[in-house]
């Protein structure tokens, strides 16, 4: 894919007002034959102070693991971001068109007691009402190692402070 073809597509995708708030996701990893090997959900609090993006992003994974990643991205032009977090080796690189943006950095991946670095291939799809759909190749040396897929969802503009956030997995959750 190339970004360009997402060129003029609705709604538009743009990070600082996504993530701006309060930010539900709920993901799986599937390795290179299609097992799902992993799924977690992750609670998202992002602010945008109109030149960085902080995005607090705390991972609860099915095995009951726990983990917290902070981003800070800025916006380097129009339609190119950039951005840092623990684990990013380097900087990650976006662009954004339309309703998609393209996300790509190397990481440093635990496994066990070693860190292996990978790249992961992000395409984030807005969709209407509120949902981000991101699919993540992560790949070593060029080899596919398996895929993310992520839902992303804020709550529905109509809940206030304090309302239920009811995601489609039928938890409540209240709206900070």
């Amino acid at each position: 894919m190339k970004i360009e073809d997402f060129e003029g597509r609705a709604p538009a995708f743009l990070p600082e007002e996504f993530f701006d708030g309060q930010t539900r996701a709920w993901g799986m990893f599937q390795d290179r034959f299609g097992r799902v090997r992993r799924q977690f959900t992750v609670d998202i609090a992002g602010e945008w102070d109109g030149e960085t993006l902080t995005l607090v992003e705390d991972f609860v994974y099915d095995d009951g693991e726990t983990e917290r990643r902070v981003w800070t991205i800025r916006k380097r032009g129009p339609r190119r971001y950039e951005g840092r977090a623990d684990g990013v080796i380097g900087v990650a690189r976006g662009r954004q068109a339309g309703n998609a943006m393209n996300w790509a950095y190397d990481f440093g991946l635990r496994l066990g007691n070693r860190t292996l670095k990978v790249h992961f291939d992000d395409w984030m799809l807005l969709q209407p009402d509120g949902v981000m759909i991101n699919r993540a190749t992560v790949s070593k040396l060029g080899f596919t190692l398996g895929q993310a897929t992520i839902f992303f969802r804020r709550p529905a503009a109509a809940d206030a402070p304090g309302a239920v956030f009811s995601p489609p997995d039928g938890m409540s959750v209240a709206a900070e």
